[in-house]
C-alpha cells in the first residue's frame, strides 16, 4: 500500500516548524532563525520513502496581525489548514501553552495531532501532547512519519503528488534569497529583522557559473548601514556564507552581488509584498 497526502505544521513563532520540516525531509528547505516570523511563506517539504510521499506545509506562526505583511502571512497559514489531511500543531516543549493558544487549538475543525518539540532541551514543560520529537537528535521522527500515515490517502499503487526526486516546491532563486535572508537575521538585532526582505534582481545561470544580484530591503535609512557593517564588513559576511551554499546547491561557481535598498514601510505595500513572494 501506498500512502500520500498534505501535512501543516502549525504553531507559535519558534516552535520549531521549519527545523521540524527540514530534519524529517532531509534537506534544507526552510531557513531558521531564533528570531520570531522567519518563516513569511507556506513552503513544502516533500518527504518521500518508498511506501509514501508527504507533502508537509511549513507555515508561518501563528500571531497577532500588526501590518499588511503579518495578514499576509496569516492568511497563509489559513489556507494551508483549509487544504491539509492532519495539521501538526507544535509547541516547543520548554513553555506552557497559554490559554489563547489552547482555545486555537481547540477549535481547530480538522484532523490534528499536538506535537511536542525541542524535547532535548532542559527546562521541559508538563502538557499533554500525542508526540514528543526532536529535530535536532531525530528522536521520534520515524514514528511521527508512520503517525502521519494513518491520516493519509491509501493506493494500490504509488502515486506521488510531486515527481519522487523533488524535496520543495520552491524555485532555487526563492531558496537562495530565503538564505540571504536568514543570514541577514542570524546577525541582525532588535527590530531590524522584521523589516528586512529579500528581492533577487538578477539570476543569469551559463553552464559553468551563476551570477546572482540580490537587494537586501530594508525600512529605514538608518538600518542600511547597520546591515553593510563597519567597512562593508557585515554585508561581505552575509555574502561569502551564502555564495557557498548557492556553489553546493547549484554545484557551479557563483558570482554573488548584494545591494542594500530601503524601501519605506514595505510591510504596509501590498504589492510589494506580492513582489517578494509573501
Amino acid at each position: 500500500m501506498f500512502y500520500s497526502g498534505y501535512v501543516a505544521l502549525v504553531g507559535k513563532p519558534n516552535a520549531g516548524k521549519s527545523s521540524l520540516v527540514n530534519a524529517l525531509v532531509g534537506e534544507k528547505v526552510a531557513i531558521i532563525s531564533r528570531k520570531p516570523q522567519t518563516t513569511r511563506d507556506n513552503i513544502l517539504g516533500i518527504y518521500n520513502r518508498e511506501d509514501c510521499q508527504i507533502v508537509f506545509v511549513d507555515t508561518p506562526g501563528v500571531h497577532h496581525s500588526k501590518n499588511s505583511l503579518d495578514k499576509s502571512m496569516m492568511k497563509n497559514v489559513r489556507s494551508a489548514i483549509a487544504g491539509v489531511d492532519l495539521v501538526l500543531y507544535l509547541i516547543d516543549g520548554t513553555t506552557m501553552p497559554d490559554e489563547e493558544e489552547v482555545d486555537y487549538i481547540q477549535h481547530l475543525s480538522c484532523e490534528k495531532m499536538i506535537v511536542r518539540t525541542k524535547i532535548d532541551l532542559k527546562g521541559q514543560k508538563p502538557f499533554e501532547s500525542d508526540l514528543e520529537v526532536s529535530s535536532k537528535t531525530g528522536e521520534n521522527l520515524d514514528l511521527i512519519i508512520d503517525k502521519i500515515k494513518g491520516y493519509l490517502s491509501e493506493h494500490e499503487k504509488p502515486f506521488y503528488i510531486y515527481p519522487p526526486d523533488y524535496y520543495t516546491d520552491k524555485s532555487v532563486k526563492f531558496i537562495i534569497a530565503e538564505e540571504i535572508r536568514e543570514n541577514a537575521l542570524n546577525n541582525l538585532e532588535r527590530e531590524i529583522p522584521h523589516g528586512v526582505a529579500v528581492e533577487i534582481i538578477r539570476f543569469d545561470e551559463r553552464e559553468d557559473i551563476v551570477y546572482i544580484d540580490a537587494d537586501i530591503v530594508c525600512e529605514q535609512e538608518s538600518h542600511k548601514g547597520i546591515i553593510i557593517g563597519k567597512g562593508g564588513s557585515l554585508l561581505k559576511k552575509i555574502g561569502m556564507n551564502v555564495r557557498g551554499f548557492a556553489e553546493n546547491l547549484l554545484d557551479k561557481k557563483v558570482m554573488l552581488k548584494l545591494f542594500v535598498k530601503v524601501e519605506k514601510d514595505w510591510r504596509n505595500k501590498p504589492q510589494k509584498i506580492k513582489n517578494l513572494g509573501y
